[in-house]
């Protein structure tokens, strides 16, 4: 789902105020039966289809029930849908279950769902998770700067249950994603101000806002279960707090001292030790999440054939390895493609993969040959956000590039995880910046078509290229998986020649939990699966 969820991978965003954090570490009443779990503020209101990072998206999903669910190991599971007919891949009729309704009461109908898809879409609402709906017919016409068409013509509610979907070209993904949160449906009173909405979210899934104060901003989010909720992962507690903090050491001393229940990211300063002094409450589960290095064509240097060595050689500099073993500690694998090691047809050996291996001696002949075509001047810069516990890997990276290419490299930190997303997003950040991608269904497309097609919102490296896209969309319309995945890996190969960016880690969730919840499971893409933890 994004840069978590582009899956950012951010920390809390603030430290929750001491009030807040008194109040759900309080051992009476209501507070002592919530389940308190790290989060941070979400970069935008909470409207499914403009929520692309981690916070943002863990609260929505949680809010939200679409016509499938994922559960922890990643399968998808009907949660509105009936049923879901198709013959050629191509044409789908969807049949919604009868008698769900939003949490202010009124249906959930086909029409909350199409009515939902078509604002996704339109290019005037500027959503940045339009992208998904691209294989359905008509979305060119919706999606353009200046549409043509305010609805997609692939889209054709038959009656208060049942729609169908019409694509462009045969789809091996469409059935999967349809958990994905931009595909959730809207109720009536969205449109009429979806600022306000998002503020304050009317939804159809397990939880609902507490109150109309339960976004406390910077501080923390408060949910309670909804007793109307008729799906498959039904809330096991009594509700959820999202703690937002400044730094995970200070989640961590939290979880130590009980005033945390769960926390998915143990500090790098936490873990040669955590499994020793959490015991069994620790957890360590190889993921689908990564950390890449970006650079936007509009930095000095990091445009056309230039701007490729100096990406190459920037990768050939990065000894992974070391920052594996000597900061996480085993926690993190070297990257060996552009989605995560966990995904089903990983191939860590693609052609050229080679330029994700250390070689000093390779990165300074490229940039050596970069300095032929303009002699490099100024700083090299890597942005992070210090709210998520990056210094330490990305202040790596800078030295290994400083030291091996003899230039002047450093990390930069930026206070927050909105500050970074929102330069990323407005393309003024300037510098280097390190990204994320956490799964929100389990295929290497849902990685490729979000980070790099060419017309995807959350591409946010600029990458260009139609035979990329071609590529994509053919994977996408393969008769069988294995077909698909040998496109893939062509696509792929395509990433690694142009280096669209830097992949640097995939992961190996190192989480835990306290003493006082049970059956706090972490799920495959590296989230709790926060209905089923039990206090």
């Amino acid at each position: 789902m994004r840069f978590h969820r582009v899956t950012a991978l951010a920390a809390g965003i603030l430290l929750a105020t001491s009030l807040g954090l008194s109040a759900c570490s309080s051992g009476d009443g209501a507070d002592a039966d919530i389940v308190t779990v790290n989060g941070a503020e979400p970069q935008n209101p909470l409207v499914p289809t403009n929520t692309n990072e981690n916070m943002g998206g863990r609260v929505v999903d949680r809010l939200f029930a679409g016509l499938k669910y994922y559960d922890a190991d990643g399968t998808a599971h009907d949660e509105m849908a009936q049923s879901i007919e198709t013959t050629d891949r191509k044409n789908y009729r969807i049949t919604i279950e009868p008698d769900w309704k939003f949490t202010d009461g009124t249906p959930v109908t086909a029409k909350s769902f199409v009515d939902a898809w078509n604002y996704g879409a339109l290019g005037t609402n500027a959503q940045l998770q339009s992208y998904v709906f691209s294989p359905i017919l008509g979305f060119d016409q919706v999606s353009a700067e200046k549409p043509t068409a305010q609805t997609m013509s692939g889209l054709k509610v038959v009656d208060d249950r049942t729609f169908t979907v019409e694509l462009k070209a045969p789809s091996i993904d469409f059935e999967s994603e349809l958990g994905y949160a931009p595909f959730y449906p809207l109720p009536e009173a969205a449109f009429k101000d979806m600022k306000a909405f998002g503020q304050n979210p009317i939804g159809n899934g397990p939880y609902k806002f507490a109150d109309a104060d339960a976004w406390e901003h910077n501080v923390k989010i408060d949910l309670v279960p909804n007793p109307d909720y008729r799906g498959g992962r039904p809330a096991k507690n009594k509700g959820l707090r999202f703690v937002m903090y400044q730094s995970f050491d200070t989640a961590y001393a939290d979880l130590q001292s009980g005033n945390l229940d769960a926390l998915d990211t143990i500090p790098a300063s936490a873990l040669s030790v955590y499994q020793q002094e959490l015991g069994d409450r620790a957890i360590a589960k190889p993921v689908a999440q990564n950390q890449h290095i970006g650079v936007q064509s509009n930095v000095p240097h990091f445009a056309g054939q230039e701007g490729l060595l100096r990406r190459r050689a920037i990768s050939l500099a990065i000894n992974r390895e070391q920052i594996c073993e000597k900061i996480f500690h085993g926690t993190r694998i070297p990257a060996r493609d552009f989605t995560a090691s966990t995904l089903p047809g990983f191939d860590g050996n693609l052609p050229g993969s080679e330029v994700l291996k250390y070689n000093p001696d390779e990165a300074k002949r490229l940039w050596a040959q970069a300095d032929a075509i303009s002699p490099w001047s100024g700083r090299y810069e890597i942005a992070y956000n210090s709210d998520g516990g990056h210094q330490a890997w990305v202040e790596a990276v800078a030295n290994s590039v400083k030291n091996t290419l003899g230039i002047d490299a450093i990390a930069v930190p930026y206070p927050t995880f909105k500050n970074i997303r929102d330069e990323v997003n407005a393309e003024t950040i300037g510098k280097s910046f390190r990204y994320g991608w956490q799964g929100d269904y389990p295929t290497m497309l849902q990685f490729l078509t979000s980070q790099y097609y060419s017309y995807s919102e959350t591409n946010n490296v600029n990458y260009d290229n139609p035979e990329f896209d071609r590529l994509l969309d053919a994977a996408l319309a393969a008769p069988t998986q294995e077909e698909s995945y040998r496109i893939i890996a062509q696509a792929q190969a395509l990433l690694i020649r142009d280096m669209a960016d830097i992949p640097v880690l995939d992961y190996v969730a190192a989480a835990g939990h306290s003493d006082r919840v049970r059956n706090a499971q972490l799920t495959w893409n590296g989230l709790f699966a926060f209905e089923g933890i039990e206090k």
